[in-house]
């Protein structure tokens, strides 16, 4: 994975805040993964439009914390071998 790749949630998944479980989750036709607060601010920055680069430096300005752009590009590289992201061509 390159940090200049640009990622779009893969269709089979839909983002969305769950009530019931007080947090985001990824919804697909077999179930849901609930995810961690850091997780669901990632994937909401994803475009389709904005490298991981990108996100990664909004998300360490937004934090002011450098460190966060490690976490975010292995968050990425994770996301998009469980399936969860498809590469923007």
């Amino acid at each position: 994975m390159s940090t200049e790749t640009v990622y779009q949630l893969n269709p089979l998944f839909r983002l969305q805040w769950e009530e019931a479980q007080q947090c985001y989750v990824l919804l697909y036709p077999e179930g849901m993964v609930q995810l961690g607060a850091s997780s669901a601010e990632i994937l909401k920055c994803i475009d389709g439009e904005k490298s991981v680069q990108m996100i990664a430096d909004d998300l360490s300005a937004k934090f002011d914390d450098d460190s966060v752009a490690g976490d975010v590009i292995e968050f990425f590289d994770v996301a998009a071998k469980q399936g969860w992201l498809n590469a923007n061509t």
